[in-house]
């Protein structure tokens, strides 16, 4: 009872201190779970990223449901779940019931003009890291170079992008696991 209160709390403060939506709390999740923590790995975490983001739901909820399930199970992603959305769900509310107040107030805007470039920042740092983890070869220097270019190119959903990252990682890698 007491980690599934840990992994509450600790997806609540997550929750409650970052904005800018799920890209945005990547890198407090990395510093948060693999540095601080070690309750994943680097290249977990990216697969978490993954898979949260070809699933239905916000990526960093699905990515806690994902470290809290790999900690305590079925409990432990619910606990981690509702840590995570809880805070969003009462600062939601609050700003709902004041936001046509305030919203056209040229103060608020600028404010949200910086927030927006700080959130930008956050996640470019968030990239640097993952790159590091899963671009380690030629090989996927390649598929990486080939995905971002369709990315920007096309209005191909990112689901399909995974979906054809896997099974090309999975022709790919498998070939050379078994070579080795």
């Amino acid at each position: 009872m007491k980690e599934l209160c840990s992994l509450f709390m600790l997806f609540f403060r997550l929750g409650a201190v970052t904005f800018g939506g799920g890209y945005a709390m990547l890198p407090l999740l990395q510093r948060e779970l693999v540095e601080k923590r070690g309750w994943v790995t680097d290249s977990e975490l990216a697969d978490y990223y993954a898979i949260g983001q070809c699933t239905p739901g916000v990526i960093s909820v699905n990515t806690a449901t994902f470290v809290g399930n790999k900690r305590k199970g079925i409990a432990g992603g619910i606990a981690a779940t509702l840590g995570f959305v809880t805070p969003s769900i009462i600062i939601i509310s609050i700003i709902a019931a004041f936001v046509r107040n305030f919203a056209d107030l040229a103060v608020v805007q600028h404010a949200f003009s910086g927030i927006r470039v700080c959130v930008c920042v956050l996640i470019l740092v968030a990239v640097q890291k993952l790159l590091k983890s899963a671009i380690v070869d030629m090989k996927t220097w390649i598929l990486f170079g080939v995905i971002f270019i369709l990315a920007v190119l096309t209005d191909i959903s990112p689901v399909w992008f995974v979906l054809g990252a896997g099974f090309i990682g999975l022709l790919v890698f498998s070939k050379k696991g078994a070579q080795q």
